[in-house]
């Protein structure tokens, strides 16, 4: 799985997500990561399974996060939103200090057989 920690100077500095975005008018979930990821990563992927749907009660706001699974279709991951970027196994994933909003897909993962996913 690809995890991405934030920057210094960003909302929740150095901990870690999923790499993603906000969603812009008339787009679906699936074109909001589609286009976030080749935007901050210039990768090119194939969305797959929802995860699942989290919302979150930060002091700054209200997060609603759509979590999926997605495979690299082209490109290879590069640092232009984050200070790093690690592949982990899902059972290695509770080592990192996770966004909050995003511990629940954590969670499901870290329980998921991975070779049974499909994608589109």
């Amino acid at each position: 799985m690809l995890c991405a920690q934030r920057g210094e100077t960003k909302t929740l500095a150095r901990m870690w997500e999923f790499p993603g975005g906000k969603i812009e008018n008339g787009e679906t979930n699936e074109q909001a990561l589609t286009r976030e990821i080749k935007e901050e990563m210039h990768c090119e992927v194939v969305i797959g399974e929802h995860i699942t749907t989290t919302t979150y009660e930060y002091e700054f706001g209200t997060v609603h996060l759509a979590t999926y699974f997605a495979k690299i279709k082209t490109g290879t991951p590069l640092l232009t939103e984050h200070i790093q970027i690690k592949w982990l196994h899902p059972l290695e994933m509770d080592e990192l200090q996770w966004a909050p909003a995003d511990i629940p897909a954590v969670k499901i993962i870290s329980e998921t057989n991975i070779a049974t996913l499909t994608f589109n």
